[in-house]
């Protein structure tokens, strides 16, 4: 079993030898630390493991066995933001638990973690108290050696880790008054870091430039970056969804949405040939995500409809029903999500998006400028856009329209990546294009979310009428989905209209 901690840190180095003899300063005063008392040394030992190319090192993730002080075990790290990493902690073992292997599976993929490194830390440790004696944060002073094969290093360490619920400005607080005393933060992210760079392990840089002869500002090389930085959310965002984080399988299913969209938007920069094989497995994944994300924003809709009513017009166990009813969906939709995760065929996709990243099947398009070939690529999704859009208002309301607005909806996407993927070489006709076309895929996003929740609550109210329950409450919230919908109808002319003006702009 592992446990999950939020760490929020802050290294520092002495910037001179004489500096560091003079040690760290007494802290007593500086923001809200009121004391500061010493929590004896440890004497620590850790093992890094990674796999032989350091694939966790080059994402800033650390895998170690580590025994000595209060915490022995294994330990997980992975990047959040800088200075803020999730360590996740398992009982010590003689292999890499379960627990953590599995969150590394979308960067190792059946490659052997071996060790990597030794560190061993004689920590000094104190905790920063309040005028309460609350814990505000622990202040630790490691002297390190790292040894690595037959190269050694060492350096002394001072580190500022907050407590669970203490304000991040104390870090700056601290900073101050490490400065006047001759410390400076640290270059290195990690003690891992540093170590494989001074005993000259520092892993390779991940590629970030075309490397195929592109200019910089061809749509080649832009397409390229663009590709590359989906691929890396789609990575990243695998163990946030093995542990159930908020937001983590909408994040990964946009990746992979962005991507699908890339190879068709540019199928004349990218060979559609290579590239169709690898969409229609993007669009295995979506759908196998969108099992679980979906309900997860069906359940959402219809908690908040439902505090919406008057307790007058709330009859009979309906919020019981309504849980029943989610777990019941949401216990399979999660194991098939997971499933999908286990499965070979999703490491061939990441295989398959690495390959063709590393040799990218190139048309003779890719090294035409960007500013020239962007525009064109992103209105054609425009026009496809408008087509369906055009096409859903001509219908009467009804599961016809309701069907084609669906259609407009994806469509709509598309247009939004695909000017989204164009910014950074447009800048803001792209920009404000993105925007507007995202207003028209929100309100048509809101109107097939109403036509799933209507579908849901007709079901709801059968299974409450079946247990001899009141069926009335549901059948208020199938009406007010039916006038929103409508409402949304009406709206949609006016949200698209204002599409126009940034259409113009990137036609130039």
């Amino acid at each position: 079993m592992a446990d999950t901690k939020r760490e929020i840190e802050r290294k520092f180095e002495f910037r001179t030898t004489k500096a560091g003899r003079r040690g760290v300063p007494d802290l007593t005063g500086t923001d809200a630390i009121a004391a500061v008392t010493d929590q004896g040394t440890a004497e620590l030992d850790a093992v890094y493991y990674d796999t032989p190319d350091q694939r966790l090192a080059a994402d800033g993730l650390t895998l170690r066995r580590r025994t000595g002080g209060k915490d022995a075990g294994w330990h997980l790290k992975l990047p959040v933001a800088p200075g803020v990493r999730d360590e996740i902690t398992a009982p010590l073992g003689d292999t890499v638990p379960e627990a953590l292997t599995v969150l590394l599976r979308s960067r190792v993929r059946g490659a052997p973690l071996e060790p990597q490194v030794r560190l061993l830390s004689s920590r000094k440790l104190s905790h920063l108290l309040d005028a309460d004696g609350a814990l505000l944060a622990e202040l630790s002073t490691d002297a390190v050696r790292a040894e690595r094969a037959d190269a050694t290093a060492a350096w002394t360490e001072v580190e500022v880790e907050l407590a669970d619920g203490a304000d991040p400005a104390l870090l700056d607080a601290v900073e101050k008054t490490f400065r006047k005393a001759g410390l400076r933060v640290s270059d290195a992210p990690s003690k891992l870091a540093r170590a494989l760079t001074e005993t000259g392990g520092e892993p390779p840089a991940r590629t970030t430039g075309p490397g195929t002869g592109l200019a910089e500002d061809s749509v080649g090389a832009h397409l390229l970056a663009y590709l590359r930085e989906q691929r890396d959310t789609l990575i990243a965002q695998d163990p946030a969804v093995r542990r159930g984080l908020p937001d983590s399988v909408h994040q990964m299913r946009i990746a992979t949405r962005r991507l699908r969209g890339a190879f068709k938007t540019f199928r004349r920069v990218l060979d559609p040939a290579e590239t169709g094989p690898i969409g229609e497995e993007l669009r295995w994944l979506a759908a196998e995500l969108g099992v679980d994300r979906d309900q997860e924003v069906l359940l959402e809709r219809i908690q908040t409809r439902l505090d919406e009513l008057p307790r007058t017009l709330v009859l009979g166990p309906v919020r019981g029903r309504l849980k029943i009813w989610n777990v019941a969906r949401r216990t399979g939709s999660r194991r098939a999500a997971l499933a999908a995760l286990d499965s070979r065929r999703y490491v061939a996709l990441l295989n398959a998006l690495d390959a063709l990243l590393a040799d990218p099947p190139l048309m003779k398009a890719a090294a035409r400028p960007a500013e020239s070939a962007l525009p064109a690529a992103v209105l054609a999704d425009y026009e496809r856009l408008a087509g369906r859009i055009a096409g859903a208002l001509s219908l009467d309301p009804g599961q016809d329209r309701d069907l084609a607005l669906h259609e407009a909806r994806k469509a709509a996407k598309r247009a939004r990546y695909a000017a989204e993927a164009a910014a950074p070489a447009l800048g803001k006709p792209a920009r404000k294009l993105a925007k507007a076309v995202k207003a028209v895929q929100s309100l048509l996003g809101d109107h097939q979310d109403g036509v799933v929740a209507r579908e849901a609550l007709r079901g709801l109210a059968v299974q409450a009428a079946g247990a001899g329950e009141s069926a009335f409450t549901w059948g208020v919230l199938y009406a007010r989905e039916e006038a929103l919908a409508e409402r949304r109808e009406r709206e949609l002319p006016q949200v698209w209209a204002a599409a126009a003006g940034p259409v113009a702009m990137v036609r130039g």
